[in-house]
């Protein structure tokens, strides 16, 4: 669906987003994150058609954006996070002058405003003016306009911002819905929003791509934690020979009890492992207290590679 191959931008002497390459597949949708700076709105912006590439390339649908800018932009939606409305408008005329602004053929404007409508739960609230609205009921409209004309692509930026959680619930579970029938890239700073929808992460850092993994992949751990009772030498020299073990950690002791952190290498069982690792304690002669997996969360992920060391 979407190929980026070395998106570069700068402004002036400041490198905004450096060779970044990903690709999207069809239907996914993919979180965006990244500090204050990063290059989020700067890559949305480009994928947009919006801002123009120093160097590199976008294909969307195997069509270059470079060459036919204006095909691609009608099969595109765009919440941007601060949306440009006219507050004195109702709900259905806005939706009406902007299927306008997007080129939908004029006997297609209503049925596309319509469906707009349907899609976000506004048919209450077309008549009322913008203004009228609450935070929540105005991003609605905000993704109302994104997806007329049903694009294939919809960039969303920071789409749950001050919403209530009853509000942030009902926007996450339209996003799915809309998956359905496009390609969604999702920017956002709130990491809990990313483990809720998304399928896979983009983590932006100073401009470069930092990762880019599947979510399921960054949930599989490769660490195990071990506890025992005062364990004899021999279980450590059991531990390290295992061939699923990349490297052993022994902690001090503490209340009687020994504590070993194991990681694993990065194509072993975690299930054959933790077995193995069971029976050493037993060949040791040492008594079994807990074996468990350590799962990193997103946001530990995210801060590890942010972090100065990264």
């Amino acid at each position: 669906m979407i190929e980026v191959n070395s998106l570069t931008r700068r402004y002036g002497n400041n490198m905004a987003v450096d060779d970044v390459s990903f690709n999207i597949g069809g239907n996914e949708i993919v979180g965006l994150l990244g500090h204050n700076g990063a290059g989020k709105t700067t890559i949305m912006r480009m994928l947009s058609g919006y801002l123009e590439p120093c160097a590199g390339s976008i294909r969307i649908g195997g069509v270059s954006l470079a060459d036919d800018a204006h095909s691609i932009q009608r099969q595109l939606g765009y919440l941007p996070e601060s949306l440009p409305v006219y507050p004195d408008m109702m709900v259905a005329d806005y939706l009406h002058y902007a299927a306008t602004l997007k080129g939908i053929e004029p006997g297609q404007v209503y049925p596309a405003v319509r469906q707009a409508i349907l899609a976000t739960d506004l048919g209450k609230r077309a008549l009322d003016p913008v203004a009228t609205l609450s935070r929540g009921l105005k991003q609605r409209v905000g993704v109302a306009q994104a997806i007329l004309g049903k694009p294939r692509l919809l960039i969303l930026d920071e789409p749950t911002n001050g919403l209530d959680p009853q509000q942030t619930d009902h926007m996450r579970r339209l996003i799915q819905r809309l998956s359905r029938q496009a390609t969604v890239i999702l920017s956002t700073h709130i990491m809990q929003e990313v483990d809720a929808i998304c399928d896979r992460v983009l983590v932006l850092r100073h401009g470069k791509l930092a990762l880019d993994k599947h979510l399921d992949s960054l949930r599989q751990s490769r660490t195990l934690l071990l506890h025992t009772d005062d364990a004899p030498e021999s279980l450590a020299d059991y531990l390290r020979r295992m061939p699923q073990v990349a490297s052993l950690r022994q902690h001090p002791p503490a209340d009687g009890r020994c504590r070993f952190t194991l990681t694993l290498h990065e194509n072993s069982d975690i299930d054959t492992a933790a077995n193995n690792v069971a029976q050493c304690v037993v060949k040791a002669g040492a008594r079994l207290y807990q074996l468990r997996p350590v799962v990193q969360g997103l946001e530990a992920v995210f801060h590890e590679v942010n972090s100065d060391g990264a």
